[in-house]
């Protein structure tokens, strides 16, 4: 059997934890745990988290900010962005059978996009790391741990 390399799939709440709740129980464990994906240079975003937080952020930030920011992101966190990062870019394709399918499973419609997003997108993922565990095991080819969890590895 071929071992996957290890390709970290960062979920959307991890970020949101270190951009605004630095007060948040898991803060410095989520910290420690961006700080060693950047090192490693192995963590991965799709394109679907990355505008999720964009639109959690759109309540603070004016637009000049929210581009910006967009514009910064892969940079402050060492990271790509999956399946593009162009601002003339498009959503990626999915089909509507596989974001249903996942639904099938009990999983919102955000869930199920960044389900249907990663597998389509970044099947060699080894691990999607998310402090919403419940919402992804099971739905996903790869191991879905927290940051806690991947951290003691």
């Amino acid at each position: 059997m071929v071992k996957k390399a290890e390709v970290v799939v960062i979920d959307s709440n991890i970020f949101i934890i270190d951009l605004r709740y630095q007060s948040d129980r898991n803060f410095a464990v989520n910290s420690r745990f961006l700080k060693l994906v950047a090192a490693k240079r192995r963590g991965v975003v799709s394109l679907i988290n990355l505008l999720e937080i964009v639109g959690i952020l759109s309540f603070n930030l004016n637009e000049r900010q929210l581009l910006e920011f967009y514009g910064y992101f892969p940079r402050r966190y060492n990271i790509d962005i999956i399946p593009s990062f162009s601002l003339d870019g498009h959503l990626p394709e999915l089909n509507i059978k596989d974001i249903m399918d996942v639904m099938t499973q009990r999983a919102s419609f955000g869930d199920a996009l960044t389900i249907a997003s990663v597998t389509a997108y970044i099947p060699n993922a080894s691990h999607f790391v998310t402090w919403d565990k419940e919402h992804f095991t099971g739905k996903m080819n790869a191991e879905v741990v927290t940051p806690k969890e991947f951290l003691k590895r």
